[in-house]
C-alpha cells in the first residue's frame, strides 16, 4: 500500500504528559514510600526497560524495510511510550513535596498519612489510608487526601461524626480509630 494513503504521525500517540494541574496553592503531597515507587519506576525505565526496547528497534532497523517491519514500528511506538512515562514521573517528582506520616506529632486527628476506620449509618466499617493523588489506590484501600472522603474526615478524632458530601446528598461517618 502506498504511504499516500497511510497516516503515519509519529506524534499522533503522543498526549500532553504534563501531570494533572493542582489548585493554586496547593502541594503535591507524597509519602516517602510513594515517592520512592515513582522513583523505581523511573529508574526501571531508563535503566531497563528503555535499552531493551532501543536494542530491538536498533536491530530491527537494520533488516531493511521498515515500512512493514512490525519489530521497528511497534518497538518506536514503545519508545515514544516510554519517554512520555518518564517525563511524566520527572515532573512529578519535581513538585512532589515528601511527608512522613510516622513524623506526626498529634496522633489523635487524622491528618494525611493516617489509616482511619469509620462507620457509615448501617454500621459498616471501612478502612482507609489517606495518600497522595500519586500513590492513590481504591483497590488497596489508599485514598488521595483530595478526595471527598479525605476531607471528610481530616482533623476528625476517634468518635467524632463527619459528614461526607455527595451529589446525592450528605451521610454521615463516625471515626471508629486512627493509626499512623
Amino acid at each position: 500500500m502506498s504511504k499516500a494513503f497511510v497516516k503515519e504521525d509519529a506524534d499522533a500517540d503522543d498526549v500532553d504528559d504534563k501531570p494533572a494541574e493542582m489548585p493554586a496553592g496547593v502541594k503535591n503531597y507524597i509519602t516517602p514510600e510513594g515517592f520512592k515507587r515513582l522513583q523505581d519506576e523511573q529508574r526501571n525505565l531508563v535503566r531497563v526497560e528503555r535499552p531493551k526496547i532501543v536494542e530491538i528497534v536498533s536491530w530491527a532497523a537494520g533488516n531493511g524495510d521498515r515500512s512493514e517491519n512490525g519489530d521497528y514500528l511497534y518497538g518506536k511506538k514503545r519508545l515514544r511510550e516510554i519517554d512520555r512515562r518518564i517525563r511524566f514521573l520527572t515532573k512529578r517528582m519535581e513538585i512532589a513535596q515528601v511527608v512522613d506520616p510516622a513524623q506526626q506529632k498529634n496522633r489523635e486527628r487524622v491528618f494525611f498519612g493516617a489509616t482511619v476506620t469509620y462507620a457509615n449509618n448501617a454500621g459498616v466499617e471501612n478502612t482507609v489510608t489517606i495518600v497522595g493523588i500519586d500513590e492513590a489506590d481504591l483497590d488497596k484501600g489508599r485514598v488521595s487526601w483530595q478526595s471527598p472522603i479525605a476531607r471528610a474526615l481530616m482533623k476528625a478524632e476517634v468518635g467524632d461524626t463527619v459528614e461526607l458530601r455527595s451529589p446525592g446528598g450528605t451521610e454521615p461517618l463516625e471515626v471508629l480509630a486512627i493509626r499512623y
